[in-house]
C-alpha cells in the first residue's frame, strides 16, 4: 500500500508541479505527518524532490525529471482498455488514436497480459445510450473538440429555450451525459464570465476561429460539473403537486426520474387500491405534460391549476376522440 502511495506521489509532482504537504495528505486520505515521511522515504530512493519553504511553497521534482515506468499490473492494464469508449471517442474524431493507443499498448505488454487486455475488450461493452433512445446528433462534436483542445473561441447559433441566439464561446470542456453532450463554455467578451452549459446538438452554426483563449486558473470540468449538474437537480423543481395515485401509477410515476422514483419507494396503496403522495414539480406545463403519461393510473389533486390543465386536456382528447 505504501509503496503504492509513493509511486503515486511521484507521479502526481510529475503531472501537477509543486504541491503542498496538506493537498498531498487530502489527496491520499493520510496525515501530513505520513506525507513527509513518504518524501523523505523517495528522496532516500533518489527522486529528486526538493521543497519550497514559504506561504507559496511546497515540493517539487527537479527540472527535466521524468519517471520511466516499465511495468503495469494486469488490473491496470485491463483499465486502459475499458477506458477506451470508441462510441464517444469517434463522435468527437478520436477512434483513431483510440485504436492507435491500445495498439501501442498491447505491444508495450508481455504476453500474458496481452490476453487478459483482450480478454477484458471482448468481454465488457459501455453503451451510455438509455433504452429507446438514440445517441445525440453531434455533426460539430469534432470541430467543437478540437476547439476546446487548442483552446479557440467558437461562434455559434444556439437555439435556447428562448429562441435562435448568436453567441462567442470559450469552449472549456465536453460531457457526454445520458447518451446527451453537452459543451462547458464561457461568454467571450461579457462581464459574465461563470461557465455556462449548451447541448451541441442544439448548436446550428459554428465557426470555430483563429482566436485563441486564457483557460481559467484552477477550472476543473469534473468538479464544476458535479456542482453544476446537483444545483440544476436541486434548482428545477419549483413546486408541488398532490396525486392519488395506484399500485400501478406509482410504479409509471418512478419512472419519470430520480426523485420520483426516490418519493415512491416503498409506498403502498391503501385499502381503496390507491394513496396520496405529494412530488415535486418543474412547472404546471411540465408536470401536465408528465402526469398525461400515468393514464387514469392517478388523480391530480392540487394544485388547482394544474388539476385544469389536466382537465382541460381531458376535454380537448375527449372531443379529438369522439
Amino acid at each position: 500500500m505504501r509503496a503504492s502511495r509513493l509511486l503515486s506521489i511521484l507521479l502526481l509532482l510529475q503531472t501537477r508541479g509543486r504541491m503542498t504537504a496538506e493537498a498531498l495528505a487530502a489527496e491520499f486520505e493520510v496525515s501530513v505527518r505520513t506525507i513527509y515521511r513518504d518524501i523523505d522515504q523517495l528522496s532516500a530512493a533518489g527522486a529528486p524532490v526538493y521543497a519550497d519553504r514559504g506561504r507559496s511553497g511546497g515540493f517539487q521534482l527537479m527540472d527535466g525529471y521524468r519517471t520511466r515506468l516499465t511495468g503495469l499490473t494486469d488490473a491496470e492494464a485491463e483499465t486502459l482498455f475499458l477506458g477506451g469508449l470508441s462510441g464517444p471517442a469517434a463522435q468527437m474524431g478520436f477512434s483513431g488514436a483510440v485504436t492507435t493507443m491500445q495498439l501501442k499498448l498491447l505491444a508495450a505488454l508481455p504476453p500474458e497480459r496481452q490476453a487478459a487486455a483482450e480478454r477484458l475488450a471482448g468481454r465488457f461493452h459501455l453503451d451510455p445510450v438509455g433504452w429507446y433512445q438514440s445517441p445525440d446528433e453531434a455533426d460539430r462534436l469534432p470541430a467543437i473538440a478540437q476547439a476546446v483542445w487548442t483552446s479557440r473561441r467558437i461562434a455559434v447559433r444556439y437555439e435556447s429555450w428562448k429562441g435562435e441566439v448568436e453567441r462567442t464561446l470559450e469552449p472549456l470542456g465536453l460531457i457526454l451525459k445520458g447518451g446527451l453532450w453537452y459543451l462547458a463554455a464561457r461568454l467571450a467578451g461579457s462581464g459574465r464570465r461563470e461557465p455556462r452549459t449548451y447541448r451541441v446538438s442544439n448548436i446550428l452554426k459554428l465557426t470555430v476561429g483563429e482566436e485563441t483563449f486564457e483557460r481559467p486558473a484552477g477550472f476543473e470540468l469534473a468538479a464544476w460539473w458535479a456542482e453544476t449538474s446537483r444545483r440544476f437537480e436541486a434548482e428545477i423543481f419549483t413546486g408541488e403537486a398532490r396525486l392519488r395515485v395506484t399500485a400501478a401509477g406509482l410504479k409509471r410515476l418512478a419512472r419519470l426520474g430520480t426523485e420520483q422514483a426516490r418519493i415512491t419507494a416503498g409506498v403502498r396503496p391503501g385499502a381503496d387500491g390507491r394513496v396520496e403522495i405529494v412530488v415535486p414539480i418543474e412547472s404546471v406545463d411540465h408536470a401536465a405534460t408528465d402526469f398525461l403519461r400515468l393514464g387514469d393510473e392517478a388523480e391530480v389533486l392540487g394544485p388547482p391549476e394544474l388539476r385544469e390543465a389536466m382537465s382541460a386536456t381531458a376535454r380537448r382528447l375527449a372531443a379529438l376522440y369522439a
